[in-house]
């Protein structure tokens, strides 16, 4: 594969993508020449006399797609191969891709025709996805400024390069402020009770940088979650938990201080908000949402909040009490660096369970196995592996080699079972690179479409990206449950993606109400609970052995340990961005950290310090998409729950019920609105108390 040398690469057309041709002397040609070409397409439209579907909105849609999935991989290589070269012509080309984007919405020509066009007599004879369309669509070109007058059009087009760049820097700062941290020592005594796991991955990477010999290990530690994690959990020496702590809580702040970023952001956000007519960026945000408005969606947390607090408290105390008992000294207030260690030394107490004793049953080749076994069963498709080669620009493939950007991605064809049909194709990239950023993610390459007009099908492109525990040695990647979660979680994302059927790529796949995007995502994780579902997936490394049913029985009775403050966490994160995007007045100028302690003064119980905001590191809000929404991962795990109660009663493994959360869910995108998917699939509406019966807070 890859044979064919495109001119252009980063605008080819393809499911091969030449990835070590996209090099930054080649994205400046093409994204330029993308945009060079999409205007010449907008003007086209803007010049229609006669409007049609197809040479208006139809038109539009693909004038702007090349340009799009140029910039989808260009700014793809900076999220999982960061380089100066690539920062670099990113922050050059971004202001004439928002000027270009900011352009199309508001142009009063292309606006005018557009608006003739969604007046005519035959939009009613329109497929009803054609007709949601266009009503989106005038809905996006509304809420881009379309309707301001030029002095504001002006305004608002310099607000969406400003927010662009801003939240780039924001991006970048907090990938540069994990990477400044290590912290390496040659003191095995400091290692005490970090697993073997957590010892041999820091022992390696101290080795991978030069520090220490094979006879003289030493140990190197950095802010990867890989690495915080087990220390926060597991390790006996206060003071490494405290030094780790503290690097972590520091993100964003002295030489990559982000604080400044954050108050432009905030101050932009409202402006363009107000400038609309909104009151406040969240009103903006979720108009067109399951929430309705930005007080809505606060409701819906302080309402949460209000559910789960006196179980979250009641923990924490349980916590502390547990720590005096098993230290015989007092401790009145706990430091934040020990909550989670004493907190994994109850869960042990209280269930004989060390969650690290799932390790060996959880290969990332297996976990990815079963997985595939349990959905191509539910969804009745097929999940093909591809041989993959990373290259060197000017380098070609063997045939049936798929390229790939890094040596450690994987490539995965999916075919319906039924119709031999290929439906999309995939890219998983899951360990720590210092050039890749934080956290786990999916996204979309290229949307497909459903065969139509005497065409075939046109596959998706999409891949999936993580930061989980990598091989050590000779052993394979061995993840913890929470990482099998995550792996789960995306693959939900992945097969909204993968498996969407809608006729018109703007509506398909994950381009839906963000408030109802995560239901895919967060329903998957459901399997990772299940016994029989456990089994699909969970043998031992060495010895193909499922896991014991003692040990799959303490799992899951301790499921619920440390439920309600794992949800509070997850309402500190919207309640915080919830208030700053709705109350943003009220936050512009002030402090960070007394925002943060105002905002949360009922979300937490006391600890000796508090530390820097979490705000300073919050990319998913200010380099995400996700401002104003975060509150949309509880939203969709309220109907998740719900929806899940479906398969606990019809099975888990049920292909009937399977095919119909395909067919009513995952292959409708944003052709219906999100309650209607919602309906079709429960036969009802929502019911929220399917999410707190399941965690056991009620």
């Amino acid at each position: 594969m890859n044979g064919n040398m495109n001119e252009h690469p980063f605008l080819e057309d393809t499911l091969d993508v030449a990835w070590s041709r996209l090099t930054p002397e080649r994205a400046r040609v093409d994204i330029r020449l993308a945009i060079e070409r999409a205007q010449a397409a907008v003007e086209e439209v803007c010049n229609v006399t006669e409007p049609t579907y197809e040479n208006t909105f139809a038109a539009l849609e693909g004038a702007g797609a090349e340009l799009m999935r140029g910039w989808l991989r260009l700014n793809h290589l900076r999220s999982v191969m960061d380089s100066p070269a690539i920062r670099e012509v990113i922050t050059e080309l971004m202001p004439e891709v928002v000027m270009y984007s900011t352009g199309v919405s508001l142009n009063p020509r292309l606006y005018a025709v557009l608006k003739k066009a969604s007046g005519q007599p035959w939009v009613s004879n329109l497929s009803p996805v054609k007709q949601r369309f266009i009503s989106e669509t005038m809905a996006d070109f509304r809420e881009s400024g379309a309707e301001l007058d030029d002095e504001r059009k002006q305004r608002f087009a310099e607000l969406n390069t400003e927010l662009a760049q801003a939240s780039q820097q924001f991006g970048e700062k907090v990938l540069d402020a994990t990477n400044a941290w290590e912290y390496v020592t040659a003191d095995s005594a400091e290692l005490a009770g970090l697993p073997e796991s957590a010892r041999e991955n820091a022992r390696h990477d101290a080795l991978a940088k030069g520090y220490g010999t094979e006879s003289a290990p030493q140990w190197r530690f950095t802010l990867q979650f890989t690495s915080v994690q087990p220390v926060l959990t597991f390790a006996d020496n206060a003071s490494l938990r405290e030094r780790v702590w503290r690097a972590k809580n520091a993100v964003g702040t002295g030489e990559y201080d982000t604080a400044p970023l954050i108050q432009r952001i905030l101050e932009l956000r409202a402006e363009k908000a107000q400038m609309l007519g909104y009151a406040c960026c969240a009103d903006y945000v979720t108009s067109r949402r399951m929430a309705g408005s930005g007080p809505n969606a606060l409701r819906f947390i302080d309402g949460l909040h209000d559910d789960v607090k006196e179980a979250f408290v009641a923990e924490q105390e349980a916590i502390r009490k547990f720590a005096e008992e098993q230290t015989g000294q007092g401790i009145p207030v706990m430091k934040p660096w020990d909550i989670a260690y004493w907190s994994e030394k109850r869960r042990k107490a209280l269930y004989d369970f060390d969650t690290e004793s799932l390790r060996p049953y959880y290969s990332m080749q297996n976990v990815l196995e079963g997985m595939f076994s349990i959905y191509a069963g539910l969804y009745g498709i097929r999940f093909t592996q591809k041989p993959t080669v990373c290259l060197k620009d000017g380098e070609t493939a063997a045939p049936g080699q798929v390229e790939v950007w890094h040596p450690e991605v994987l490539f995965f064809e999916v075919h319906d079972e039924e119709t031999g049909e290929h439906l999309g194709s995939f890219y998983t990239d899951w360990h720590p690179r210092d050039s890749k950023r934080a956290g786990a993610w999916m996204e979309a390459l290229s949307t497909g479409l459903p065969p139509q007009d005497g065409h075939p099908r046109i596959p998706h492109l999409a891949f999936m990206c993580g930061n989980l525990s990598k091989p050590v040695g000779d052993k394979p990647a061995l993840l913890t449950h929470m990482e099998v979660e995550t792996v789960f979680h995306e693959f939900g994302h992945l097969m909204h993606q993968i498996l969407s059927n809608v006729e018109v790529r703007s509506l398909g796949g994950c381009n839906t109400a963000w408030d109802f995007v995560e239901l895919p995502s967060q329903i998957n994780e459901n399997w990772t609970w299940e016994a029989e579902a456990i089994d699909r997936y969970a043998r031992h490394w060495e010895t193909g052995q499922l896991m014991p049913a003692e040990l799959k029985e303490k799992m899951l009775a301790a499921r619920n340990y440390g439920a309600a403050s794992f949800f509070m966490r997850q309402l500190c994160f919207g309640k915080l961005d919830l208030e700053l995007h709705t109350n943003t007045e009220r936050y512009l100028g002030a402090d960070l950290e007394e925002s943060d302690r105002e905002i949360l003064a009922d979300y937490r119980v006391p600890t000796t310090e508090v530390g820097y905001t979490m705000l300073r590191a919050f990319s998913h809000i200010f380099d995400g998409g996700y401002e104003a929404g975060y509150y949309s991962y509880k939203w969709a795990e309220m109907l998740e729950a719900d929806a899940f109660s479906r398969f606990a009663r019809e099975g888990i493994f049920n292909p009937e019920t399977g095919r119909d959360f395909r067919r009513c869910i995952l292959s409708q995108g944003n052709s219906q609105p999100a309650a209607d998917l919602f309906r079709a699939f429960m036969h009802r509406d929502p019911d929220s108390s399917a999410l707190l019966k399941r965690c056991g807070i009620r």
